[in-house]
């Protein structure tokens, strides 16, 4: 039996997508994978007894050496924000190339706190700063420093010490071009450095909260119990800036949705499911039942997504223990037929990624293609003809073309980029000033104004002719084309519109980071954690991959 891909007409609307959950291809574990032999050692500790001074940790194989650099810096409490605009933070964090010398390090301490105001080198690969939860970081330096182990109910809520406010890599202020680092073997997948550096920070707080611990009441002092340490990841806050990723790199997003949407077709495609591929699944599922109850949010509408989640969750258990056999054919298939039938757009992709965890051998060879050379895609076929474009137009964006612009709602918002920090942000056009300024974000819409232009050209119109006297669009013609040939690569909605939640965009690039515990705080932001319930760095030889859903043990 064959299964078709799902239609990236459905697939690619900001309401599937905003419901997409981490799995198997996620960039983290894939990473912990990858790494899980590398070795792991910390090179320097230099902390005074509040906590603030420098540390290196590094992971190595063979010859090649990557170095986290961390800086802990004494902050007012009124100085502490997870706004893009702060310039102060508890924590500054880069990820250096090889072993830094005292030279670099003293170079570091210079910029490195100073994020964008200062300067880094091609010898730095990314870039971080983080804050702590104050409440929970005191909390557990005063249990600690008494003997005890901290609260955990009061962890779990949070589910992490510190919480980073951005991570920048490739080029930016300083930091090495992708260029010289695209062609190492070992970090071939996506943000794997980015992922290297959060997973590195996460150790440094645990070692941060014992030394404080130990300073402050070095008699009576005890560590963080381990467990507690794996249950505990790195939290993060994230914005608009995030947002226009996925639309600038559309032959990146298609490789992305592509090996999901292959996976799953392989899953439905298994004509006789084994009992232990089925127990495990199930076993997950079930397990699963308890992160979700501990995913704390103020969000209205994430607590609506949340209980809808749980109550479908529910519903498919007594289906599975009641009625449904996964000893006959195609036993997922028809799973993932009664969940389209049944179940609610949150719950049906949790179970996506829930039907992966059995199969390494479907997932890890996907793993390898979610990189994009997007280089060799961004040609645009000028010998091609209007009518080749019309098509494309009319049977990939037959819904796009469909939308009336000259109404308000339709043309609601626009991008611009912030003039202090060089960061996305999203105005009402109509109460709003600077619409001139506006970012070439509105695909929807371009796309639209595309097929209204060629609408009275001649078939055999060359591309290259019609760009001549239509320059302004050139930049959906290309993106068209992409999509000729990357059918994920473009979201099927209007990303202007008075409808628009931008949280959709930002789910969607967390999950395939890895991230849990999405918490809105506002339709534009969010926290989320990542690496809760991960191995810790001596734990990495023996990892159990399924450790995303041990949250809670």
């Amino acid at each position: 039996m064959e299964v078709q891909l799902r239609d990236p007409k459905i697939v690619m609307k900001l309401s599937k997508l905003g419901s997409f959950h981490q799995s198997k291809l996620s960039f983290l574990r894939s990473f912990l994978k990858e790494f899980k032999d590398w070795k792991y050692k910390r090179d320097l500790f230099e902390l005074d007894e509040n906590g603030h001074g420098r540390a290196v940790y590094s992971l190595s194989k063979n010859s090649r050496t990557y170095s986290l650099v961390c800086f802990a810096n004494h902050i007012k409490d009124d100085e502490r924000s997870d706004r893009v605009i702060a310039t102060k933070w508890d924590t500054a964090f880069t990820l250096h190339d090889g072993v830094p010398t005292k030279k670099d390090l003293d170079r570091l301490f210079n910029d490195v706190p100073k994020q964008e105001v200062g300067r880094l080198s091609y010898k730095e690969l990314t870039l971080s700063r983080a804050n702590k939860s104050l409440r929970i970081f005191n909390h557990v330096v005063e249990s600690l420093s008494e003997g005890r182990q901290p609260d955990k109910n009061k962890l779990f809520e949070v589910g992490y010490l510190y919480r980073t406010t951005a991570v920048y890599g490739s080029g930016k202020f300083g930091l090495a071009d992708r260029f010289r680092i695209k062609n190492r073997d070992e970090i071939c997948g996506p943000f794997r450095l980015e992922m290297m550096l959060v997973y590195l920070v996460r150790e440094f707080t645990f070692d941060q909260v014992n030394h404080i611990a130990r300073q402050k009441n070095p008699r009576k002092a005890v560590s963080l119990d381990k467990n507690i340490c794996r249950n505990l990841g790195i939290g993060n806050s994230t914005g608009l800036g995030m947002a226009p990723f996925i639309v600038n790199h559309p032959t990146l997003l298609n490789n992305w949705i592509l090996a999901r949407e292959i996976s799953l077709k392989k899953i439905r495609e298994i004509e006789k499911v084994k009992d232990n591929e089925f127990e495990l699944f199930k076993k997950n599922l079930i397990k699963s039942q308890k992160n979700i109850t501990s995913w704390n949010t103020d969000s209205e509408f994430q607590k609506k997504k949340i209980f809808g989640l749980l109550k479908d969750m529910e519903k498919l258990i007594n289906f599975i223990n009641d009625d449904f056999n996964f000893k006959g054919k195609y036993s997922f298939n028809e799973l993932y037929l009664w969940c389209e039938k049944n179940l609610k757009d949150e719950c049906i992709e949790y179970i996506v990624s829930l039907m992966m965890e059995p199969y390494d051998d479907i997932t890890n060879p996907l793993v390898k293609k979610m990189s994009a050379d997007e280089e060799k895609h961004f040609n645009i076929p000028t010998q091609k003809n209007i009518e080749n474009l019309r098509n494309i137009l009319e049977n990939n964006y037959s819904e796009i073309i469909k939308i009336d612009f000259s109404k308000k709602e339709n043309n609601q918002n626009y991008w611009f980029i912030s003039k202090n920090k060089e960061e996305p942000r999203l105005a009402d056009r109509y109460l709003d000033y600077g619409s001139e300024l506006e970012q070439p974000l509105a695909i929807a819409r371009d796309i639209k104004i595309l097929h209204e232009r060629i609408s009275n050209k001649k078939n055999s119109l060359s591309i290259g002719k019609f760009l001549m006297e239509n320059n302004d669009l050139r930049h959906v013609v290309r993106r068209a084309f992409i999509s000729e040939n990357f059918p994920y690569s473009e979201i099927q909605d209007n990303t202007i519109g008075s409808k628009l939640m931008p949280i959709d965009m930002l789910r969607l690039k967390l999950s395939f980071f890895g991230a849990v515990k999405f918490d809105p705080r506002s339709d534009k932001w969010l926290r989320i954690c990542m690496f809760q319930g991960a191995p810790l760095l001596n734990d990495l030889k023996s990892i159990d991959d399924g450790w995303i859903y041990n949250s809670l043990n």
